[in-house]
């Protein structure tokens, strides 16, 4: 059985990002065909399209990671009811320029974690209707809003609740089974998008 290559977003610069333990869980619970890679959203300029003609290095690293993966997971907190600004900073870089768009069929889910009850609800929703105009083929289900509480989520990743073990053992293995019913239907590389 062949791997896939999964670039990953975690959505926060803070350095002691909730969604950041969130994104090690997931790595530990993922099927083991699953190779991840987590791509850089921190040291990007302020996207404007008068670099489309020029791509600056750390933008066109980002579109070359993922040119390099076959999948995206984001795992996103949530801020003023909407996505960080730096991850959706990173989705335009990664759009444009215009033709050059590189989430163009890519398999990708959505996650993320809040210490609040509502779990990213709302900034899930903000970014699936992002994602959308970009063309990503999402898997809409299993949603997991996650509540994040300490005494569950170790630093390492670690998981002390069983339930939410299995929840998000669940999640990332359909997230595995999607990514292979859409790379069936439209595999990487036909007409998958080079960078700038």
């Amino acid at each position: 059985m062949s791997a896939y290559k999964v670039g990953y977003f975690v959505g926060s610069l803070s350095s002691t990002s909730i969604n950041r333990v969130l994104s090690k869980a997931l790595l530990k619970l993922a099927p083991s065909d699953l190779e991840f890679s987590e791509i850089r959203i921190d040291n990007l300029p302020l996207y404007s399209p008068d670099f489309d003609s020029d791509y600056p290095p750390e933008a066109r690293a980002l579109k070359d990671a993922l040119a390099a993966s076959d999948a995206v997971l984001f795992v996103t907190p949530e801020y003023n009811r909407s996505i960080p600004g730096a991850l959706k900073n990173a989705i335009d870089w990664a759009s444009r320029p215009w033709g050059q768009n590189s989430f163009d069929h890519m398999p990708a889910a959505v996650i993320g974690a809040s210490i609040g009850q509502i779990g990213t609800a709302v900034a899930q929703q903000s970014l699936r209707g992002v994602l959308s105009f970009c063309n990503a083929r999402q898997m809409t289900a299993p949603e997991a809003y996650i509540h994040f509480r300490p005494e569950v989520f170790a630093e390492s990743g670690e998981i002390s609740d069983a339930e939410t073990t299995t929840f998000l053992q669940n999640f990332m293995t359909e997230f595995r089974e999607h990514i292979q019913r859409v790379l069936t239907v439209l595999p990487r590389g036909a007409g998958q998008q080079a960078s700038a």
